[in-house]
Parts: C-alpha cells; structure tokens; sequence
C-alpha cells in the first residue's frame, strides 16, 4: 500500500482499531486539520487459528496474523498516530469474566504489536465517547425511560433547564446502537464499499470497520475543539392540546448550533 499523502504541520494518517479476538476492524484516515476526514482505507482481519489452541497461546498466534496480513503492509505508509476502542474492563450482557480478561490480553497485544511495527504508542477512546464525539448530534434530551414509555412533560421540563443531554436520548434504551452508528457513516461516507454475504445482507464484520472509523473521527473532533461539553442555548415547549407538547430546542456542541425537536403526547406515563 503506498502513501499518496505528504504530510506536514497539522496533517496526519490515523490508523483506528476495533478490537476482538474474532474480528479486528481497522481504518485509516488521512486527517488535514481544516477539511473532513479522508477515508484512505476501510477493512478487517479475522485472525482465524487452529481451534484446539486455546489461552495466551491462541491470543499471541492471533496477533502474529494481525501483524502479518496488516501491520507489515502498511509500516511504510506513513501512520502518525493510533487510536484504539477500549475495551470493556467488566463483564456485560453475554460476557463473562474470562471474556473480558481476554479481550484486556489482546487489546495489550495489539497496542504492543502497533509499537513495534509502526512505532506508535496508541492512545484510546471509550464506545461511549466514540459515538458521542464523531457524531455529536446524537445526544438529545431523554425522552424515553427504561421502560420504553415517553417521559412525562415535568421531566423534559427539567431536563431542558438543567442541560441534561445524553448520547441515543431520543431514541428508546434498547436500540440498536451499532446499526444507528452503521447509518450514520453510509450518509456521511456514501461511497464505502462494504462487505455483504450470498443474501445481499451487510456482514458483521463491517460493523467492526465501522466502529474503528467511529473511533478516529471521535479522535479527530477531540483534537480540533477540545473535550465535549453541550449544553442548551434556548428552548420553548408548545401545548398543541391537552398532554400533547411540541418540544424545541438549540443543542450547542463545540462552535456548532443543533435544531431539536420532541413530541410527548401523554404526561401520565410512569418515569
């Protein structure tokens, strides 16, 4: 793979890493400071082994194929920084403690692997974080609780005053995150040639890409505005009838003003 860019002063060549042990999603963007991101490369290794190999083994094997069908073809291209996903340092949903040590082994060998064959020291970014800093718009007042009922008018009210913003608010608890982010890449990015299987449908494997994308615009944005800190500008709520409001309001991250708008037609709903 040959480097097409010449950087200098603020320019950089990103490499973002979504770590598994079944799939390592990878990404490459050329970042100039002032204009969007260049997506240089858009990929994943699945570092497949003999399956009776088990343990640290099996986690160093997986990292000699990482730097062999990666690493090694792209040492020459000229990567200035890394930034990895971290991963999750406590069991969750279908995980279990040996799980998660695991992935902590392997994110470890990886980072390591980056150093040694890029000579980069990688720095990294939390999911959360992630989607919250490449796709600001996405944090909104919550409109749903964890049971899926819309938030009664008292409770908007006072989370309009108090600038209570947060990542997927608008949508309901238990949405499917991957594909809103998914989404939201292909409008940003509509030329990415993703992967799909015999039934014309995207492969998981793509959402591996996608997320180590996520991470390096998050990194990007982070770089040129500083932490995220949003707040609410200016809101109004409008009683189109009884229990039923129209709900505006200026979401400002950064130097960027967001328009927003709910709809709560009950205030009986329990919170």
């Amino acid at each position: 793979m040959e480097n097409n860019y010449t950087l200098t002063g603020t320019q950089n060549l990103i490499l973002g890493l979504d770590i598994s042990t079944a799939c390592i999603g990878i990404s490459i963007v050329y970042d100039d400071g002032v204009n969007e991101p260049e997506i240089v490369k858009i990929t994943h290794v699945v570092p497949k082994i003999d399956k009776k190999i088990k343990g640290i083994e099996a986690l160093i094997l997986r990292k000699k194929i990482f730097e062999q069908e990666f690493l090694e073809n792209i040492k020459n291209l000229g990567i200035t920084e890394c930034v990895i996903e971290s991963p999750l340092n406590y069991a969750t949903g279908n995980s279990n403690a040996q799980t998660v040590s695991q992935l902590l082994q392997f994110n470890a060998l990886l980072s390591e692997a980056v150093y040694n064959v890029l000579g980069i020291i990688p720095s990294y970014i939390s999911s959360y974080d992630a989607r919250m800093k490449s796709f600001p718009e996405l944090m909104s007042i919550r409109k749903f609780n964890k049971k899926a009922k819309i938030y009664p008018i008292t409770h908007i009210k006072k989370a309009l005053k108090d600038s209570h913003l947060v990542l997927f608010g608008s949508y309901p608890f238990d949405c499917d995150k991957k594909t809103i982010m998914m989404n939201l890449v292909c409008e940003k990015y509509p030329n990415i040639n993703w992967i799909y299987d015999k039934k014309g449908e995207l492969k998981k494997e793509n959402y591996d890409a996608c997320d180590s994308l996520i991470c390096v615009l998050a990194h990007i944005n982070e770089k040129r505005y500083g932490d995220i800190q949003p707040s609410i500008e200016d809101w109004n709520i409008n009683e189109i009838e009884k229990e039923h409001y129209v709900v505006k309001y200026k979401m400002k991250v950064w130097d960027k003003i967001y328009e927003k708008q709910l709809v709560i037609k009950s205030e009986t709903n329990d919170e």
